[in-house]
C-alpha cells in the first residue's frame, strides 16, 4: 500500500510503517497538484497535519482508502463525505491533550500578567518610559487561591484540571455529559487522586475567577451577551477548543466595556480569517490554533495513526492503541 505522508510525521512513526510493509512516501505536494499526485502514484492513504484534504481529492480518488490526520480535524472538508466514499478516517484524538491543556495556561499567565499586551509595548517603549510601563503592569493576577471555571470536562478539559490544581486553584467544572471525574496526579513520584463533581453552567459563570472552554463544535454559542452578565467582574476567559463556543462580537463587547478583564483564544469562529476586531484587541491573547501542535503531541499522534493504520490494514483491532 502506497502512503503519502504530506508533513508532520516522525520518523519513529514512518520506521513503523515502512517496517510493516507499507511503501511511505514523504512528500510535500503543492495543493494543486494533491489530486493529480494521489492518481499518478497510485496512494491509497494519506497522513496530513497540515495540508488541506479537498472534497475534490476525495471524490476523484477511488483507491483512496484511509486519511490520516495529525492534530485538527479541519484539514479535511467533511468526514462525512470521506466515510461515504468509503474512506476510513484515523486520528489520535488523546495525543494531544497534555499540549492542549498547557496551551490554556500560557493564554491563562498571559492574560492575568498582560505578558501579551506589555510583549508589544516593552520594545517599543521600554527604554524610555520603563517605570511607567512598570506602574501599569504591577496589577498582575496571582493564580494561587483563584477559581477556575471548565466548561467540557472531557480528557482535555480533565488535564487542564490537573495543572490548575497545581497552581493551587479551586477548579469547579460543567459538563452536561460528564458526571465527575477521578483525576489521577503524579506529584513528586507519589500519585493521588482527586474526585470532581460537575455543575450548573450558571454556577460556573457566577463563581469563576477565569473560565476555560474546552468543548466540541456548537450549533449555537456557549458564551454570549446573556452569559457574560453573569461573569464575576473582571474574570478572564479563555477558549481553545472551537471558535462558535463564544459569541466573538459579545466578547469584544465586553472586553471594551472592561466587563471581562482578558481573554486569551486559539481558534476562532471564521478561521483561516479572524475578525479584525479580535486580531486589534490588546486585551486579548492570540494563537493560530496551534493548541495540539507541540513536538510531543505531533510525535505521539503519528505513532498512534501508524499504529492504527497498521492494526487495521493487518487483519487486527486496533482499539487498543486508543485506551
Amino acid at each position: 500500500m502506497n502512503i503519502l505522508v504530506t508533513d508532520g510525521l516522525s520518523q519513529a512513526a514512518i520506521s513503523q510503517l515502512t517496517e510493516a510493509g507499507f511503501n511511505v512516501l514523504s512528500v510535500k505536494v503543492a495543493q494543486s497538484q494533491l489530486k493529480e499526485y494521489i492518481n499518478a502514484k497510485n496512494i491509497e492513504g494519506i497522513i496530513s497535519r497540515n495540508t488541506f484534504i479537498e472534497d475534490e481529492v476525495i471524490t476523484n480518488a477511488p483507491q483512496l482508502k484511509f486519511i490520516g490526520i495529525i492534530g485538527d480535524q479541519k484539514v479535511i472538508n467533511s468526514v462525512s463525505n470521506a466515510e461515504k466514499n468509503g474512506i476510513q478516517f484515523i486520528t489520535a484524538p488523546v495525543a494531544a491533550t497534555r499540549s492542549v491543556a498547557e496551551l490554556v495556561f500560557a493564554h491563562i499567565l498571559g492574560g492575568s500578567r498582560f505578558l501579551h499586551h506589555s510583549n508589544r509595548n516593552m520594545p517599543l517603549e521600554g527604554d524610555m518610559n520603563f517605570k511607567d510601563l512598570r506602574n501599569f503592569y504591577s496589577g498582575g493576577i496571582e493564580l494561587h487561591g483563584k477559581t477556575l471555571g471548565i466548561i467540557g470536562f472531557g480528557k482535555i478539559g480533565q488535564e487542564v484540571a490537573k495543572i490548575a490544581l497545581g497552581f493551587g486553584m479551586k477548579v469547579i467544572a460543567t459538563d452536561p455529559k460528564v458526571a465527575g471525574a477521578k483525576l489521577q496526579m503524579s506529584i513528586q513520584d507519589q500519585n493521588v487522586e482527586i474526585g470532581l463533581k460537575t455543575i450548573s453552567l450558571e454556577e460556573i459563570l457566577e463563581n469563576s475567577d477565569i473560565i476555560c472552554l474546552s468543548v466540541t463544535q456548537q450549533k449555537k454559542p456557549i458564551i454570549n451577551a446573556k452569559e457574560i452578565a453573569l461573569m464575576k467582574p473582571n474574570a478572564g476567559i479563555v477558549n481553545i477548543s472551537n471558535g462558535n463556543a463564544i459569541d466573538e462580537e459579545a466578547l469584544i463587547e465586553a472586553l471594551e466595556d472592561a466587563k471581562i478583564k482578558f481573554a486569551g483564544l486559539d481558534t476562532y469562529d471564521n478561521e483561516p480569517t479572524p475578525a479584525i476586531k479580535l486580531l486589534m484587541n490588546e486585551r486579548i491573547s492570540l494563537t493560530p490554533h496551534i493548541g495540539g501542535l507541540t513536538g510531543a503531541a505531533t510525535d505521539r499522534s503519528g505513532e498512534v495513526i501508524a499504529k492504527e493504520i497498521i492494526a487495521r490494514f493487518h487483519g487486527k483491532s486496533g482499539m487498543d492503541f486508543f485506551k
